[in-house]
């Protein structure tokens, strides 16, 4: 599996309203690589240099990688995936229209108006979704350019996001992780609200 490809973006071309592929060229190999309209205009710039966080998507036989500028969009497209009827055209859909900060914001306060804006998702999808996936994307909405290094945050939305993955309540993540020491590791931070979480299982 492919998590992560660094490298030259030697061709970029869309392939419609909401994505697009792109060729990158790692040490003479070229990756053929979906990723977000809303990306590749940020790609498309210099074309150079790009470093992405990858989701191998295998399905009967094929396989497709998709790129995101990081972690927490790959997390984001994944949780998507993991909706009922939702697939990698559509969670591509989704993210190219509403950044996860958004797309979070949207599914925990019920706002089907942002998301039946979006190309492709009726009245009912969104409201799968938000029944689905509202109660699992319990993360906090992105910290402005105020908030100083985003590091800790970061570490702290990825608990956030492993602790729901893992059928952890909203208010059960509220609570442990409000006593977290925000300067810990993802690793350390997700360590710790294990153990202390494990005696209310």
């Amino acid at each position: 599996m492919i998590g992560s490809l660094r490298g030259d973006v030697v061709d970029l071309e869309s392939t419609g309203e909401h994505a697009a592929q792109l060729i990158v060229d790692v040490h003479g190999v070229g990756y053929l690589v979906t990723v977000s309209a809303r990306h590749a205009a940020q790609l498309s710039i210099s074309k150079i240099g790009a470093s992405l966080a990858i989701h191998t998507h295998v399905r009967e036989g094929a396989i497709q990688l998709y790129g995101f500028p990081d972690a927490s969009e790959r997390h984001a497209f994944e949780l998507l995936l993991s909706a009922h009827g939702v697939g990698p055209a559509l969670a591509m859909a989704i993210l190219g229209a509403l950044p996860p900060a958004s797309l979070y914001q949207a599914l925990g306060s019920g706002d089907l108006v942002a998301l039946t804006a979006i190309p492709g998702v009726g009245k009912r999808t969104a409201q799968r979704l938000q029944l689905e996936l509202g109660q699992r994307l319990v993360l906090d909405t992105a910290p402005t350019s105020a908030d100083g290094p985003d590091e800790p945050s970061h570490a702290l939305r990825d608990v956030h996001e492993a602790l729901a993955m893992l059928g952890y309540g909203p208010e059960e993540i509220r609570r442990v992780t409000r006593e977290l020491d925000e300067q810990l590791s993802t690793e350390l931070l997700l360590r710790e609200a294990l153990n202390a979480l494990a005696p209310t299982r």
